[in-house]
C-alpha cells in the first residue's frame, strides 16, 4: 500500500549531487512531492528532504540506493508521525480587498497567518502550517482574487535524536577498532 514518506538524505556540499539525487527517483518513475535543501546541524553537512508516496518496500529501496551515492553520508526514511514538519506558503493579494472592510483581516487571524508586507499595489500574506492548511487558505483567497502563491517544501526533523549523530558515531568507533 502506498504511503507519504519523508526521505531525509545527508551529504557534504558537492556540485552536481542534487542532479545524482533526483536520478534514483526519475529512474524509478517516482514523483518526488517535495523537495528541501539546507545546512544540517553538523558543520560541513547537508539535509535533503524529500517528499514521496510509495510504498514501504519501494521508499526502503529508494534509501539503500541514496547511501550507495558516493558523497551521500547516509539517508533514513521516515513516516509522518515519527517527524515534525511544516510548510511556508506566500500569497500576494490587490490592496484594494483590504479597503473593503475588515473581511481579508479577520481571515488572516482565522487561519493564523500573518501580513509580512503591505505595498500600495499589493499585500503579502505568509502562512505557515501543513499543506491541507495552506491550501484551504489558498482556496478561500482564490475566491477573493490572488495574484500570486507559492508554498515551499516540507521541512522536517525527526522526534526523536538526529540519526546522522548515531550513525557518525558508530563509524568512529568502527574506526578504532
Amino acid at each position: 500500500m502506498k504511503k507519504e514518506y519523508t526521505i531525509s538524505v545527508f551529504s557534504e556540499d558537492m556540485v552536481g549531487l542534487l542532479s545524482r539525487i533526483v536520478t534514483v527517483f526519475t529512474r524509478r518513475h517516482i514523483n518526488i512531492e517535495s523537495l528541501v535543501t539546507s545546512k544540517s546541524s553538523i558543520e560541513g553537512i547537508y539535509r535533503f528532504i524529500i517528499v514521496v508516496t510509495v510504498t514501504e518496500d519501494m521508499v526502503e529501496k529508494l534509501v539503500k540506493q541514496l547511501d550507495k551515492q558516493v558523497d551521500v553520508l547516509k539517508a533514513f526514511y521516515y513516516e509522518s508521525d515519527e517527524i515534525v514538519y511544516q510548510e511556508v506558503a506566500l500569497y500576494k493579494l490587490p490592496a484594494a480587498i483590504f479597503l473593503k472592510g475588515n473581511h481579508i483581516e479577520s481571515l488572516v487571524r482565522k487561519h493564523n497567518a500573518r501580513i509580512l508586507e503591505i505595498e500600495e499595489d499589493y499585500i503579502v500574506i505568509e502562512k505557515t502550517g501543513y499543506q491541507e492548511e495552506t491550501e484551504a487558505l489558498l482556496r478561500v483567497l482564490e475566491e477573493i482574487g490572488i495574484y500570486e502563491f507559492t508554498r515551499s517544501g516540507r521541512v522536517a526533523i525527526t522526534k526523536h535524536h538526529e540519526p546522522l549523530n548515531k550513525y557518525l558515531a558508530q563509524l568512529e568507533e568502527e574506526e578504532v577498532a
